[in-house]
């Protein structure tokens, strides 16, 4: 059984084999980026307790709605942590003790957990930041996520996944277009990791977002539309919408 929590925008406590990982937590404190609040900022009504018995920090970017500073400064600096290598820099600065940077396509290993970095989110024209598949060995149970819905062709080379967590609907932006990638994005992932289970990230949580950025913001489409595609593609798969902070069981067929 693989247990998640979903812990507001693009953060996750993801209970995988005998592993305990927290994924590109903001738990604490405002988001805020490059210290700008008129231009972007979240704020949700109370912090979030931080996670117990944690064996593992994983970052999948480096921008703060991943790698967030003031969570981290409230975690215990001696967590492994594996990350992006611009996460990893980030993490260097606030003084945490064990980093593996994952290059794509590098693995990272502890006990009975397994962990490959694939091609995920371009941030600006020279930088990838990661996507990645974790993999119980003892259970055979894998997972993928990637927070923005940029999913490379190489996933083709990997076996099948049992849940993919990614965005299922789009964020827009004037002349940008889709930053958050959903709906007919989300469809290759799907087709090409053959998943039981979906659940959205990334567009959802307990949060209030206010500046210049969310008030150009527009969502596009729905969970139901997603459903519809699904249904289009002869794609038998569940979605789970999960409720925020509450852990949840996801079944796996073997």
């Amino acid at each position: 059984m693989l247990h998640l929590t979903y812990l507001d925008s693009n953060s996750w406590l993801i209970e995988l084999g005998t592993k305990r990982i927290l994924l590109d937590p903001w738990l604490v404190g405002p988001l805020v980026f490059a210290n700008l609040p008129w231009f972007f900022q979240g704020k949700r009504p109370e912090d979030r307790e931080i996670p117990e018995n944690l064996d593992l920090i994983l970052l999948s970017q480096g921008l703060e709605d991943h790698t967030h500073p003031p969570t981290l400064k409230q975690l215990d600096r001696n967590l492994p942590v594996v990350a992006s290598p611009n996460a990893a820099k980030v993490v260097q600065e606030l003084g945490y003790q064990q980093i593996t940077p994952l290059a794509h396509g590098e693995r990272f290993t502890l006990d009975d957990l397994e962990i490959v970095a694939v091609p995920g989110a371009p941030i600006g024209p020279f930088l990838t930041e990661n996507g990645y598949i974790l993999e119980d060995k003892t259970h055979n149970t894998r997972l993928y996520y990637e927070p923005h819905g940029y999913h490379s062709p190489q996933l083709k080379n990997y076996p099948a996944v049992d849940v993919v967590i990614t965005p299922l609907v789009n964020l827009q932006l004037p002349v940008v277009g889709d930053f958050i990638r959903g709906q007919e994005n989300a469809l290759p992932a799907a087709e090409w990791l053959t998943p039981q289970v979906m659940i959205p990230t990334a567009a959802g949580g307990d949060i209030e977002y206010d500046g210049l950025i969310n008030s150009l913001l527009e969502k596009k489409g729905t969970i139901d539309d997603f459903r519809g595609l699904l249904r289009d593609k002869n794609l038998h798969i569940r979605i789970i919408e999960p409720t925020p902070g509450e852990r949840f069981g996801v079944l796996i067929n073997n």
